[in-house]
């Protein structure tokens, strides 16, 4: 026996049927325009019993959008940023798919705007998240120039540039100083790329801290662009030699390598060496120790830029934007 084929409507066979206009079945579905409640009623029951879904291309068309979301990516980006983009991907998806738009992941190599320009040639997209670790001032300034829609994750001097981020300056100030008034004297600093602003805002606060409670830093403990075991390895050896009590890592993955670093060498946390992170994640809160660190909400990171740009493409999303918080996460590493 055949089975009947499922019809599939369009607006059009929408309007007919009940006799109305397709200004007032569009109505209807956006929930946008003056329109009487019964009619609205009478509508959204006929799209929920005959299971009619707008069509977002059609839609597209006619509203002149494409409702595609560029994320731009770099192309190098390395392990240590792994989590932070899955989580904040999660966020920004989660909010793209509420409003039927879908998101293209773009890899930018270094200052190379080629892909960009593709983008914006062949209208492939409405507007576009920079992440944070894409941080060109030469695509920053094209993407101004083109007058292509665009929020920036992370920090930027440029008033006229929308962005979100995390509060990586007051949350690493914070840390800093927790450890400093556990009576640490020597803290050392294990950071990430320099050429990253999460990074300098990062370091940022760890000299605030110390200015703050007037104890001087010495910068023979600084380690900067420490993103491999090797180069860990060295720097935890040289701390350890120099007299350090304390490092703070600045994200969760130099944080594993510096402790895998310290195991190895058989300096033992916290009673030899007391070791704290500016990012945290399972792995360090099931490490043994567990490492004291920063919890961030990067999943509300990505949900608010999302949001942000979908406000500058004339959408209005039905989420509110929160203040983003963190917590310092004491655990045994620095008791």
């Amino acid at each position: 026996m055949e089975t009947e084929e499922k019809k599939i409507y369009t607006i059009d066979d929408i309007a007919r049927e009940l006799g109305v206009s397709k200004t007032t079945v569009s109505r209807a579905i956006s929930g946008k325009g003056r329109i009487g409640q019964a009619t609205r009623d009478r509508v959204l029951a006929f799209i929920k019993e005959h299971d009619y879904r707008p069509n977002v291309v059609a839609r597209g068309l006619a509203q002149r959008k494409t409702y595609n979301i560029a994320l731009l990516m770099p192309k190098d980006y390395v392990a240590t940023d792994f989590l932070f983009f899955k989580d904040c991907m999660n966020g920004i998806c989660e909010v793209a798919s509420a409003h039927d738009y879908d998101i293209i992941i773009s890899m930018v190599d270094g200052e190379d705007v080629s892909q960009i320009e593709r983008l914006e040639a062949n209208r492939k997209v409405d507007g576009i998240i920079v992440s944070r670790a894409v941080v060109s001032s030469k695509i920053q300034k094209y993407l101004k120039n083109c007058r292509e829609p665009f929020v920036l994750i992370g920090p930027t001097s440029d008033p006229e540039i929308p962005f979100v981020d995390n509060k990586n300056q007051e949350a690493g100030k914070e840390l800093t100083s927790i450890l400093l008034m556990k009576g640490m004297r020597h803290l050392a600093l294990l950071g990430g790329n320099e050429s990253y602003n999460v990074t300098g805002s990062r370091y940022q606060g760890f000299l605030d801290a110390h200015q703050e409670l007037g104890i001087p830093v010495d910068k023979n403990l600084i380690f900067m662009n420490a993103d491999n075991q090797l180069v860990i390895s060295d720097a935890v050896s040289k701390l350890y030699e120099a007299g350090a009590d304390g490092i703070v890592c600045m994200d969760d993955v130099i944080c594993s390598m510096c402790m895998s670093s310290l195991r190895e060498k058989k300096i033992q946390v916290p009673m030899q060496m007391k070791v704290a992170s500016m990012y945290d994640s399972k792995n360090l809160e099931y490490h043994n120790p567990p490492v004291t660190s920063i919890k961030f909400d990067t999943t509300g990171l990505g949900q608010m830029a999302c949001i942000k740009l979908l406000e500058i493409l004339g959408e209005n999303p039905r989420e509110e934007i929160k203040p983003l918080n963190y917590q310092v996460i004491l655990r045994e590493s620095t008791q």
